[in-house]
């Protein structure tokens, strides 16, 4: 029982409280800085820190490696945002999970009493 408490415990805790959000390319401003994911044509994605954009190139910084992505071979741009919808779920089921546990083991004593 606390091993599997113990292992929804971490596998709700490390869930992402961001999501990626599709965007028009032109829309996206380069200052931020942003996470980005690109799917090309051919449907490989790829993802990456945005470092500079222009009509004809994408630049992302990949690792420590610098990726130029033509325009014209980019299907779909999506930008990472912050989801309060998430974060929200993953701090009700921490909530729940913990009343869960203390009461198994409020049971587990009242019964070996």
């Amino acid at each position: 029982m606390k091993n599997f408490s113990s292992l929804l415990l971490i596998l709700i805790l490390f869930q992402s409280c961001f999501s990626y959000k599709t965007v028009d390319f032109n829309s996206i401003p380069v200052e931020k800085k942003q996470k980005v994911e690109v799917k090309g044509v051919g449907g490989t994605y790829i993802k990456g820190t945005l470092v500079s954009k222009n009509e004809q190139i994408l630049t992302l910084n990949n690792n420590g490696q610098l990726q130029k992505i033509p325009v014209s071979e980019i299907y779909e741009v999506k930008v990472r945002k912050f989801s309060i919808l998430k974060s929200s779920g993953v701090l009700a089921s921490s909530v729940l999970l913990v009343t869960a546990v203390l009461s198994a083991i409020l049971i587990a004593t009242l019964i070996a009493l």
